[in-house]
C-alpha cells in the first residue's frame, strides 16, 4: 500500500482540524455555559461513583471513549469539572468504551458520529451569526463540536488504512511463540496500532479479525486488547496540548490511570485469561470457535476495564496529587478554582462562614495581584508580552466576575440555615465586600483598557506624567495592602483609620493632578488626547480607592456590631 507524503500532509490537516475543534468548542463552552453547565456537571459529578456513571452513560451514547474524554479534557479546561470530578468520568469512559466492544462482535457495526458534522455545522452558522452573544457561544460550541469529530474521522481516514488492510500485519505470526515477550510485544503493538488509527475501537475490529484469521491465540489478542487501552489516551493528550495546566492533568490521569490497569493485569495474566474463559465458555456456554474468540475478547476487555475502576476508584485523590506532582502549575497561569468552599457546606454553618471568610481573603489577594500586572503593563513595550499580559488581566476579570457569584451564591445557602442574627449581619457584610471586591478588578481591567488605547496612538505620556501615575499607583497599590492586612484581621488589631486616610490622600492628589492637567494641556506640554488617556487612569484609580474604602467600611461593620 502506497503512502504519498501528500497524505502525510493530510493526516497533519486532520489533527490541525480536530485540535481547532478542540480550542474553539472549549471557547465556546466557557463563554456560554457560566454557571448553569457547571451546576448539572457539579451535580452529575457528585462523587466518584455518578462522576464514573456518567462517564459510562456518555461513552455507551457516543461510542468513543477518546471522544469522550477529550470532551471531559475541555470541560476541565473550560473551569466545568475540576481535576477529581474529571478522572471519575475518565474512569467511566473506559468502561463505556466495553458496549462499542460488543456491539463489533455481535452486530459488527458502529454509529460514525462524524456523519453528523455537517448537518451540525448548518445548524450553527445561524447561531455563529447571531447579535445574541449566548446564541453566537452556542454556535461556537457547535462548530467546535462538528470539526472535532471531523478532525477525528479524517484522522482515521488519513492514516494508513490498516483496518482494510490486515494482511499488512500478517507478519505478527513470526513473534507469537516467544513466550510472555510475545505478550509484552503485542501489548506495545496493539499501542503503536490505537496511536495511528486513533480509535481504539478499530483496532478493536482489526484484533478481532487476527484472531478470526487464527494469526494470533486469544492470549495475544487479549495483549493487543491492553495495548489498545495504553493508545486511546493519546486523543485526550493531543486535545490537551493547547488547553491549560488543569486539562493536561486530566490527560495525564487518564494515561496513568490506563498503564497501572495494564501493569496489573500483566502480573495476573495467566489466572485473569482463565477467568475470562470461564465465564465465556462455561457460564455463557459458547464454544463456536469464530464466535468463542470475539466473545473472549469483548468479555476481556469488559473484565478489565471493570476490575481497573473497582480498583483504582478509591486512589482519585493520589491519582490527582501524582499528576498535579509531574505537572506542576505554571506561575504565569492562573485557574479559576476556589481553594476553600469547593466541598460544599460545613456541619455547621458558623464553620461555613470561617470558610468563606477564607474564600474572600484569597479574593482580595488575587484583584492586588491583578492590579500589579496593570502596573507593569504600562512599561511593557514588546508587542508579544504586552499582549500576553493584556490577556492575563482580562483572564483575571472573568475569574474575579466568576469569584464572586461562587461566593455569593454560597454565603446565601449558608444563610438559610439556622443562624444567629449576628451571623446573618455578618453574611450581609461579607456579600457586600464581595461585590465590592469584584469591583475593584473592573476597574483594574478599565486601567489595562486605557493603557491599551494610550498605546495604540504615536505619542507617549511626558516623564512628569509618567511620576505621577507611578505615585497614584503607589498610593492605590498601598490602599489594597492595607484593606488585605483589614480583610485577614480575625482579631481586630489594625487600625481602620489607616485607609481612611489613605483614601483621601488619593482624592487630594486627583483633585491636584486634575487642575494641573487642564494647564498643563493649556501650556501645550502634552496633546489634549494624552491628557484625556493620563486623567482616564487617574480617575480610575481614585474610584478604585472609593470600592476599596466600601470593602473597609463593610469590614469594619462587621466588627463594630460584634464588638
Amino acid at each position: 500500500m502506497e503512502y504519498t507524503f501528500y497524505d502525510f500532509l493530510a493526516l497533519l490537516g486532520s489533527l490541525a482540524l480536530f485540535l481547532y475543534g478542540m480550542k474553539i468548542m472549549s471557547e465556546g463552552l466557557q463563554k456560554f455555559a457560566g454557571d448553569r453547565l457547571r451546576s448539572i456537571l457539579t451535580a452529575m459529578t457528585s462523587n466518584r461513583v455518578t462522576g464514573v456513571l456518567t462517564g459510562v452513560l456518555i461513552t455507551a451514547l457516543i461510542q468513543s471513549s477518546s471522544a469522550t474524554t477529550v470532551m471531559v479534557v475541555s470541560f476541565v479546561n473550560a473551569g466545568l469539572l475540576s481535576l477529581s470530578q474529571s478522572i471519575g468520568v475518565i474512569m467511566g469512559a473506559n468502561i463505556g468504551t466495553t458496549v462499542t466492544a460488543w456491539i463489533i462482535s455481535t452486530l459488527g457495526f458502529k454509529v460514525d458520529i462524524s456523519a453528523f458534522s455537517l448537518p451540525l455545522l448548518a445548524i450553527g452558522i445561524p447561531l455563529l451569526f447571531s447579535q445574541k452573544s449566548s446564541r453566537k457561544s452556542i454556535g461556537e460550541f457547535i462548530f467546535g463540536f462538528a470539526f472535532l469529530f471531523m478532525g477525528l474521522n479524517l484522522l482515521k481516514v488519513n492514516a494508513p488504512d490498516l483496518g482494510q488492510n490486515p494482511d499488512m500485519l500478517a507478519f505478527v505470526q513470526n513473534y507469537t511463540d516467544m513466550g510472555f515477550f510475545s505478550v509484552l510485544l503485542f501489548v506495545l503493538i496493539g499501542t503503536v496500532l490505537t496511536m495511528i488509527v486513533q480509535a481504539s475501537a478499530a483496532t478493536m475490529a482489526i484484533t478481532l479479525i487476527m484472531c478470526a484469521n487464527g494469526w494470533i491465540s486469544f492470549e495475544l489478542g487479549a495483549a493487543l486488547v491492553l495495548g489498545e487501552n495504553i493508545g486511546t489516551t493519546i486523543t485526550a493528550n493531543l486535545a490537551a496540548i493547547t488547553a491549560n495546566t488543569q486539562a493536561r492533568r486530566a490527560a495525564m490521569a487518564h494515561l496513568m490511570f490506563n498503564l497501572f490497569g495494564v501493569f496489573w493485569v500483566l502480573v495476573l495474566f495467566k489466572p485473569f485469561l482463565s477467568v475470562v474463559d470461564w465465564i465465556v465458555s462455561d457460564f455463557m456456554n459458547i464454544d463456536e470457535s469464530g464466535v468463542a474468540v470475539s466473545f473472549k475478547l469483548s468479555a476481556f476487555h469488559s473484565c478489565f476495564n471493570v476490575c481497573n475502576v473497582l480498583l483504582l476508584i478509591w486512589f482519585v485523590k493520589l491519582i490527582e496529587k501524582t499528576v498535579c506532582h509531574f505537572i506542576p502549575q505554571k506561575e504565569q497561569e492562573e485557574e479559576y478554582r476556589l481553594q476553600f468552599i469547593t466541598g460544599g457546606m460545613l456541619s455547621t454553618a458558623e464553620l461555613s462562614i470561617i470558610q468563606a471568610r477564607k474564600e474572600i481573603n484569597l479574593f482580595a489577594e488575587r484583584i492586588q495581584r491583578m492590579f500589579r500586572m496593570v502596573r507593569d503593563l504600562l512599561h511593557t513595550d514588546n508587542e508579544n508580552d504586552f499582549n500576553k499580559l493584556f490577556s492575563r488581566i482580562e483572564k483575571y476579570e472573568n475569574i474575579s466576575d466568576s469569584m464572586e457569584v461562587e461566593i455569593a451564591n454560597y454565603l446565601t445557602r449558608v444563610s438559610e440555615g439556622r443562624l444567629s442574627s449576628e451571623s446573618k449581619m455578618q453574611i450581609r457584610e461579607m456579600l457586600r465586600e464581595v461585590t465590592e471586591i469584584e469591583s475593584i478588578g473592573d476597574s483594574c481591567y478599565n486601567l489595562a483598557r486605557t493603557i491599551n488605547r494610550k498605546r495604540r496612538g504615536s505619542t507617549d505620556f511626558t516623564e512628569k506624567q509618567y511620576e505621577h501615575i507611578h505615585q497614584m499607583f503607589q498610593l492605590t497599590d498601598d490602599a489594597l495592602t492595607q484593606m488585605i492586612l483589614l480583610v485577614e484581621d480575625m482579631h481586630h488589631t489594625i487600625d481602620v483609620n489607616k485607609s481612611f486616610n489613605l483614601e483621601t490622600e488619593i482624592n487630594n492628589y486627583r483633585n491636584q493632578l486634575k487642575n494641573q492637567n487642564v494647564a498643563d494641556v493649556n501650556n501645550k506640554e502634552y496633546s489634549y488626547q494624552m491628557g484625556v488617556h493620563y486623567m482616564d487612569i487617574i480617575a480610575e484609580c481614585e474610584k478604585l480607592g472609593d470600592y476599596v474604602v466600601n470593602v473597609v467600611e463593610a469590614h469594619s461593620d462587621v466588627k463594630e456590631k460584634k464588638g
